[in-house]
C-alpha cells in the first residue's frame, strides 16, 4: 500500500472552462517554430540553415555548454526562416511541415543492455533529454550530474489542469517504459492523486506515494520538499507525466514522436477540450472560432498561475500541457474598483459574498459558484508585507517571506539557508496569486535561481 501524505496549506481556485474529456479535431498551420528562449538557460548553436530538409526527430540546434544535448524538429519539413534579435540572438527557427510526418532513424535503444552513461547519451542524441529537468535552479539537467532520486508527479492540481488518467489512460505501455528508463538514472519517486483509483497505481519500478490536499499539492516541488529535500551539494531530476511517455515511445518504437495531448481551457473557450498538438504548433489555426465574444482576450501557453501570455498567433511552447484563454478585462471599468461590494468575485480572504456562501453543503444543492474571471491585477504595487499570507498557500517547510526577501536583496547565504535550492517559480505562484502587495514572485525566484547558478557553479 502506498504511503499517504496530506497537506492542508494551499488553494483550489474555482476557474470556469474546465476542458470535457473528448479528443477534437484541429486544422493546424503547417508553420511549426523552435524557441530557443523556452528552454531556460542553454545557449544554442544552430545546426541547419535556411532551406535545409529535416525529419521529426533532427537536431536543429544543440546546447554550447553541453553540445551532445540536441534540441530536435517536431515534424518533417523545410526550415523555412530562421530569426535572429540584438547581437545575433536566436529568437526562432521556423519549419514549413511537409505533411507527412516522416521520421529520423534511430537504432532501437535496449535497455537492459545499455549502461547508465549510454542512456543518457541516447536521451541527448534524441532530443529528450531537454524534458529532464533539475532542482536546484529548475533547468534542463546537466548530463554529468548524479541524481539522488527522480521525481514524477502524475497528476496536476493547477487551475484548468489535464486529466492525466484521461490524457496518459491509454500510453501507460509507454509510461511503463519511461519510468524504466528514468530508474536507471536514479530512484524514481511516482506521486499519485489520493482518494481514487488511476492506471499509474499499477506503474512498477518506482516508489509510489499518495497526496491529498489543494493545490499545489500536484507540484513536484511539493513532493520533493516531503519526501527527499535537496541540501546544498545534491541534485534532484524531475519529469513532467506526458514527457516521461516521450521517452518510453523513443525506447519502444525507436522515434522521436512528440505529439502531446493538450487542453484547451478556460472562461473564453467555446468548446474546452483535449487536442493532439506537437511542440511549436503555430496556435492561429486551432483557435479560430473557439474563442468566446469580441473583447481582448489573454492566450496563455500553460495555466493561469504560471503560464506564458502569447499572440494569437503565437506558437504553444514545447512543455505546456494546456491552453487558456481568458478576457484581458482592459475594458471593464468599475465603480469604485475593489472596494465595492460585489457578488460573483473570488477573494481568499472572503471579502466578497460569493465566497462566504460556498460551501460543500451550498455546492451540492446548487453547484460550485461561477466567478467572473479576468486577467487584471486588481491593485497596484507597494512594499512587501509581512502577513503570513504567503505561509497559508504554500505546505512547504521553509519560510517564505524571509526566502523572497533574501532574495530581493540578492544574500545568496540566506537564500541557501532558508530552501532556495528546492524551490522553482511554479511553487510560488499561488504566492504571487494572493500577494497584497503584488510583488512579481516567480520573476523574483526565477532571477534569484540564475544568480545562484552563475555564482556557486
Amino acid at each position: 500500500m502506498a504511503n499517504l501524505i496530506t497537506t492542508k496549506r494551499g488553494l483550489d481556485i474555482p476557474v470556469n472552462g474546465k476542458a470535457v474529456e473528448s479528443i477534437g479535431s484541429a486544422v493546424l498551420t503547417r508553420d511549426f517554430a523552435m524557441i530557443p528562449d523556452c528552454y531556460h538557460g542553454i545557449t544554442p548553436k544552430l545546426m541547419v540553415k535556411e532551406g535545409d530538409v529535416v525529419k521529426a526527430g533532427s537536431p536543429v540546434f544543440f546546447d554550447k555548454q553541453f553540445p551532445d544535448t540536441k534540441f530536435v524538429s517536431p515534424v518533417s519539413g523545410v526550415v523555412k526562416s530562421k530569426n535572429r534579435g540584438e547581437r545575433r540572438k536566436i529568437i526562432s527557427i521556423l519549419i514549413e511541415s511537409d505533411g507527412k510526418m516522416e521520421y529520423a532513424d534511430f537504432e532501437k535503444p535496449s535497455l537492459a543492455g545499455s549502461t547508465r552513461e549510454q542512456l543518457v547519451l541516447q536521451l541527448q542524441q534524441a532530443g529528450l533529454w531537454v524534458y529532464i529537468k533539475q532542482r536546484p535552479y529548475d533547468v534542463i539537467a546537466a548530463p554529468t550530474s548524479t541524481p539522488k532520486a527522480v521525481f514524477v508527479s502524475s497528476f496536476d492540481t493547477a487551475p484548468l489542469a489535464p486529466n492525466n488518467d484521461f490524457v496518459l489512460g491509454s500510453q501507460m505501455a509507454d509510461f511503463q517504459m519511461g519510468i524504466d528508463v528514468l530508474a536507471k538514472l536514479a530512484p524514481v519517486h511516482l506521486g499519485v492523486r489520493a482518494g481514487k483509483k488511476s492506471p499509474f497505481h499499477a506503474v512498477r519500478n518506482a516508489a509510489i506515494t499518495e497526496y491529498a490536499g489543494p493545490h499545489p499539492v500536484g507540484n513536484v516541488g511539493v513532493q520533493i520538499n516531503h519526501i527527499s529535500p535537496v541540501n546544498k551539494g545534491e541534485v534532484v531530476f524531475t519529469v513532467n507525466a506526458q514527457d516521461v511517455v516521450f521517452i518510453g515511445r523513443f525506447f519502444n518504437k525507436g522515434v522521436v514522436d512528440l505529439t502531446r495531448t493538450v487542453a484547451l481551457t478556460g472562461p473564453s473557450a467555446k468548446a474546452p477540450q483535449y487536442f493532439k498538438l506537437l511542440p511549436g504548433v503555430k496556435l492561429e489555426e486551432l483557435l479560430k472560432d473557439k474563442i468566446k465574444g469580441n473583447s481582448t482576450h489573454r492566450i496563455i501557453s500553460g495555466n493561469i498561475l504560471t503560464g506564458e501570455k502569447i499572440a494569437g498567433n503565437g506558437y504553444i511552447d514545447p512543455y505546456s500541457t494546456q491552453i487558456t484563454i481568458m478576457e484581458e478585462g482592459n475594458e471593464t471599468h468599475e465603480l469604485l474598483g475593489w472596494g465595492m461590494p460585489r457578488i460573483r468575485r473570488f477573494s481568499m480572504s472572503r471579502a466578497y459574498l460569493a465566497p462566504l456562501l460556498e460551501s460543500k453543503l451550498v455546492s451540492k444543492l446548487f453547484g460550485h459558484i461561477r466567478y467572473q474571471w479576468d486577467a487584471r491585477l486588481m491593485g497596484g504595487r507597494r512594499a512587501i508585507i509581512m502577513s503570513g499570507e504567503y505561509d497559508k498557500v504554500l505546505p512547504m517547510d521553509i519560510y517564505p517571506e524571509y526566502l523572497f526577501k533574501a532574495m530581493i536583496t540578492k544574500d545568496i547565504d540566506k537564500m541557501e539557508a532558508l530552501g532556495a535550492y528546492e524551490i522553482a517559480p511554479e511553487d510560488v505562484a499561488l504566492c504571487e496569486f494572493v500577494c497584497t502587495s503584488k510583488l512579481p514572485l516567480q520573476q523574483i525566484v526565477r532571477e534569484s535561481l540564475d544568480l545562484m547558478k552563475k555564482e556557486l557553479e
